[in-house]
């Protein structure tokens, strides 16, 4: 496959939860073409998690690739060496409003646009699988759940956690009857999307039998559609 503009959005699981499974990330890393990919992890949503950053290594160490991270609360390493050699970013969850001001505020979301345009594959899981959408439901907030606009590389809207966080199903239909979000996905735990070129490629499960919907409005009425899954 012509790697030129590959994202995969996981709606939640892999290393963060159990190192040891490696599914997911053998499939990211199995769409390069590079022999030995570099692999940057971007834990910004998580504030940069020790353990979170302990979890990547422990997981991407076993596989046939070159793992590094970056951090922007501490001392930060030239952004643009690093970016321009990656083969695969991996971005995890946390809180996306905080990560996205971060990266903005370094001038870190033309880096990664300039990193899809010349064929890295872009990934990450939560916060890290909303952030390419034009929309994300975020809970950036500790109140309730938001629409949030994010980076916008993939048109439409995505909400992760479908299945495991009771109160997003009812909020995406809520959002999309109200008009506040763009159709888009629902990416159950244990499932991802990925696209090609920007256009949806295919439907992931990872985990048991973890679904994905494309989720729309119609004449107030809400539709979803169950994606076709392909298991891992």
């Amino acid at each position: 496959m012509n790697n030129k503009g590959q994202i995969i959005a996981i709606g939640g699981g892999g290393f963060g939860r159990n190192p040891n499974q490696r599914i997911i990330e053998q499939y990211i890393l199995d769409q390069s073409d590079t022999e030995i990919p570099k692999v940057v992890f971007i834990p910004t949503a998580s504030a940069e998690d020790k353990a979170y950053i302990v979890n990547f290594y422990a997981c991407f160490n076993k596989l046939n690739c070159a793992a590094s991270h970056i951090t922007f609360f501490e001392r930060t390493p030239r952004l643009d060496g690093i970016m321009n050699k990656a083969d695969v970013i991996y971005v995890g969850g946390g809180n996306t409003k905080s990560m996205l001001a971060v990266w903005r505020e370094w001038k870190f979301d033309k880096l990664l646009r300039k990193a899809y345009n010349r064929g890295a594959i872009l990934s990450g899981v939560s916060a890290g699988a909303i952030c390419w959408f034009e929309q994300g439901i975020t809970d950036s907030w500790a109140s309730n759940l938001n629409v949030l606009n994010c980076l916008g590389f993939l048109s439409g809207s995505c909400c992760p956690h479908y299945d495991s966080e009771m109160a997003r199903r009812p909020s995406v239909h809520k959002f999309l009857e109200d008009g506040k979000l763009k159709s888009g996905y629902a990416i159950e735990d244990g499932a991802a999307l990925h696209f090609n070129n920007g256009k949806f490629h295919k439907a992931l499960a990872f985990l048991n039998d973890a679904k994905v919907y494309f989720v729309e409005a119609k004449d107030n009425v809400i539709f979803e559609e169950p994606l076709v899954m392909n298991s891992l």
